[in-house]
């Protein structure tokens, strides 16, 4: 009999995840009518394991192990495309970057931890330069991942033609974008 879930802990647990999802985002998921113009408009969804409009609904549904470990956070590029297509006016992209910050404090990564390696890796880079060095980006995910020589045949020619600079360039206010994103992260108490 131990095997048996107690359904009322089970529906605490569901209206729990929910709840927190919504105060961290500031968002109201039960706007949501499952239209999936989020999903039809996302460029990235195609990468995704689970649509936009679905993770909504997971997280409604308490589905907390499933949403954290998804790729779909990870994946998710914060465009806003979502957010604008929205009719009910959820804001999409906000409850993703909840989702991501919910599953680095629970320590929970997505399948092939790349997404948040990456993720990682992105926000630094911003951090120190005020903008994304490509080049820093994608030799520290290689290593990071033991994936050394990954997409190694196209660094030449994207270098060689100027897409890709050898050394980072700063912005003038990289000071201040890294200060803001230090901000962030202390608010979001996962520094």
């Amino acid at each position: 009999m131990e095997d048996v879930v107690n359904i009322t802990d089970l529906i605490a647990a569901n209206r729990d995840f929910a709840r927190q999802v919504m105060e961290e985002s500031g968002e109201n998921l039960r706007q949501c009518y499952q239209c999936g113009k989020c999903s039809a408009g996302c460029p990235v969804a195609a990468d995704m394991d689970i649509r936009p409009n679905r993770i909504i609904r997971m997280v409604l549904l308490g589905m907390k192990d499933e949403v954290l470990s998804s790729r779909t956070i990870w994946m998710c590029a914060t465009c806003s495309t979502c957010t604008t297509r929205c009719p009910r006016d959820v804001d999409l992209a906000k409850i993703m970057d909840t989702l991501r910050i919910i599953a680095q404090r629970e320590g929970v990564l997505a399948g092939s931890k790349a997404e948040a390696i990456f993720h990682n890796l992105f926000l630094d880079s911003i951090s120190r330069f005020g903008r994304v060095y490509e080049l820093g980006l994608v030799i520290g995910l290689n290593l990071k991942t033991r994936n050394l020589f990954k997409d190694a045949d196209l660094g030449w020619p994207m270098i060689s033609k100027g897409k890709l600079n050898l050394l980072p360039h700063s912005i003038k206010g990289a000071k201040e974008v890294a200060r803001i994103i230090a901000e962030a992260k202390r608010t979001e108490g996962h520094s």
